[in-house]
């Protein structure tokens, strides 16, 4: 795969400054660094942030029926995600938009997971746009992980709140801040 664009660093800050946009809504807002941002369909996106999202596109939605007082009734449930998982329709279409958006060379939508940035598990809205987006299933840079590792993060995440080991909101924060160094913001690796 070629290696996405990196936008120089007078751009990103100029996205970083667009995400401090409030948006409206049913949805909460991430509880983390992504916290405001314009919906996914409305801004051109940014890959200078891969293997992350644009926080300005993708900032983050939690779902606000899941709180830790609901989590032994919501998230922790067997099948639970699968519940709430939006149709394929939904998110192919949605992916088919927001590769367009990042502005992705590779426009093959078997390359890419339409990702829920705060994961179903950890109480991530399952449809708002703003919680979801086009993530690489390939390495976008040296070392950075792939949608496989995120997958990792977020069930080792997903067991540690369930276990009570990690309080909902500090997980959703480290997933939503940075998901490749979650586990050791949260002394779980």
């Amino acid at each position: 795969m070629p290696r996405p664009h990196r936008l120089a660093p007078a751009l990103a800050t100029a996205v970083l400054a667009a995400a401090a946009l409030a948006t409206g809504g049913t949805a909460h807002a991430a509880p983390a660094t992504h916290t405001a941002g314009r919906a996914a369909t409305a801004a051109t996106c940014s890959q200078a942030y891969l293997p992350l999202p644009d926080p300005a596109c993708t900032p983050g939605a939690t779902n606000p029926d899941v709180t830790q007082d609901t989590i032994d009734d919501t998230i922790c449930v067997g099948g639970y995600s699968t519940s709430i998982r939006p149709s394929t329709s939904y998110t192919n279409r949605l992916k088919v938009q927001q590769i367009a958006q990042y502005g992705y060379a590779d426009t093959s939508t078997a390359d890419y997971e339409e990702d829920h940035f705060i994961p179903l598990s950890l109480g991530g809205h399952p449809t708002d746009p703003r919680n979801l987006w086009p993530e690489p299933h390939y390495a976008t840079g040296s070392g950075d992980g792939t949608s496989l590792d995120k997958d990792s993060v977020e069930y080792k995440l997903y067991r540690a709140v369930c276990n009570h080991q990690v309080d909902l909101v500090p997980a959703q924060r480290a997933i939503a801040t940075d998901w490749t160094t979650a586990l050791s913001v949260l002394g779980l690796a």
